[in-house]
């Protein structure tokens, strides 16, 4: 049986992906805050991380699937940063990332299929960037990069790292009017997923397949 761990499994994207994989079969170990979790986890918070390492140790995870991520203060703008925010969403969306995967990258090589993937979003392309939203995009764009150094980094070890954007999906975070329901986005990014090969490691894929480039 193959095992996933999806990190902010108690909502949103994160919920969905351990729905849809759990069904097919697989173990899913979803963390969530809270201590009353049956994996409790604040990606910002060392700690815990540990902990979860030490309760995982030894236990293959063929696909460990970063997806803990968070908006921000909107409307953030030039003129209108707010700093405070903005610190808060690179901890979150890349330093927790960061954190989970050295914590767990030992698991994840001792797997079959030895896949790391992150929830990024196409906010996160520089080359298509806009400037709306900075803060959150800044916060993918380094996200990106980090999966992209790590897959340089992680080759020898036959891992695949990808960065993955699910689309404008209705979730709090992308609200009622978008076009995506999580079901949708979620399918195809386990499609995608299913499809990685070596040489697709340290690319930057929409949930439709398509690459986004850099």
């Amino acid at each position: 049986m193959p095992t996933i761990l999806v990190t902010g499994a108690g909502r949103g994207l994160g919920q969905e992906l351990a729905r849809q994989y759990a069904a097919d079969g697989w173990r899913v170990i979803g963390t969530e805050r809270g201590a009353k979790a049956q994996y409790p986890l604040d990606v910002t918070e060392p700690a815990q991380v540990k902990r979860l390492a030490a309760k995982l140790k030894g236990t293959p995870i063929d696909v460990l699937f970063c997806n803990s991520g968070i908006i921000g203060k909107r409307g953030m703008a030039l003129g209108s940063f707010d700093y405070d925010s903005w610190a808060e969403l690179l901890r979150v969306n890349l330093l927790g990332a960061a954190a989970v995967i050295e914590a767990l990258v030992d698991n994840v090589a001792a797997s079959e299929r030895k896949v790391i993937a992150v929830m990024s979003s196409r906010l996160g392309s520089i080359t298509e960037s806009s400037g709306i939203t900075l803060p959150y995009a800044t916060s993918k764009a380094a996200l990106n990069l980090l999966a992209k150094g790590l897959a340089a980094t992680l080759a020898p070890r036959g891992i695949v790292v990808v960065a993955l954007s699910p689309g404008w999906v209705r979730t709090d975070m992308g609200g009622a009017g978008a076009p995506l329901s999580p079901q949708t986005s979620v399918a195809g990014l386990r499609k995608v997923i299913a499809g990685l090969k070596a040489a697709d490691s340290g690319k930057f894929f929409s949930h439709d397949g398509s690459t986004i480039p850099w």
